[in-house]
């Protein structure tokens, strides 16, 4: 599927939701551990800088989701930090990489000049390679930096790219 790449709407909630809730319940990626419903999941998209959905243009069904903000604030504020999820029977097929790609474009729009992930999860092969590829700089290993769901705690990996 080549996705649609377009900005997050109040019809999108249900499914973005959905989404977000399957990369939180698998805790190996976000920090995250509170699950959205539909009406706490827009509030939260739409309080981002930008939201960002890929969806199959022909039924509408959203693949996955992107948002954007501040990493800091002030001085710092010109740095922006993004998460993302790919509806997980999609994975494989690009989807994040488009997200990726996007939300880079869309944060110099919005005038960030540095893309910083704060917690990379050192297992989480696909991204670390997708990043790679991009060109984002890893700045070291923070050591049992993530708590995973059972309970034990592996590294993590902040990168950074300018934008």
């Amino acid at each position: 599927m080549q996705p649609e790449i377009r900005a997050y709407r109040q019809a999108d909630a249900a499914q973005a939701a959905a989404i977000w809730n399957e990369v939180v319940r698998a805790g190996d990626a976000f920090p995250q551990t509170e699950l959205l419903d539909e009406q706490s999941g827009h509030a939260f998209f739409s309080a981002q800088s930008f939201t960002g959905v890929a969806c199959d243009p022909q039924t509408g069904v959203l693949a996955g989701l992107y948002i954007l903000h501040p990493n800091n604030v002030g001085r710092c504020g010109h740095i922006c930090n993004a998460s993302y999820a790919v509806r997980g029977s999609l994975r494989g097929q690009h989807i994040g990489e488009a997200l990726v790609r996007h939300c880079m474009a869309q944060a110099k729009v919005l005038g960030f000049r540095i893309l910083q992930f704060n917690a990379v999860v050192a297992a989480n092969r696909a991204a670390l390679a997708l990043y790679k590829k991009l060109g984002f700089v890893q700045l070291g290993t923070i050591p049992g930096g993530f708590r995973l769901e059972d309970g034990s705690y592996v590294d993590i990996i902040p990168h950074y790219i300018a934008l």
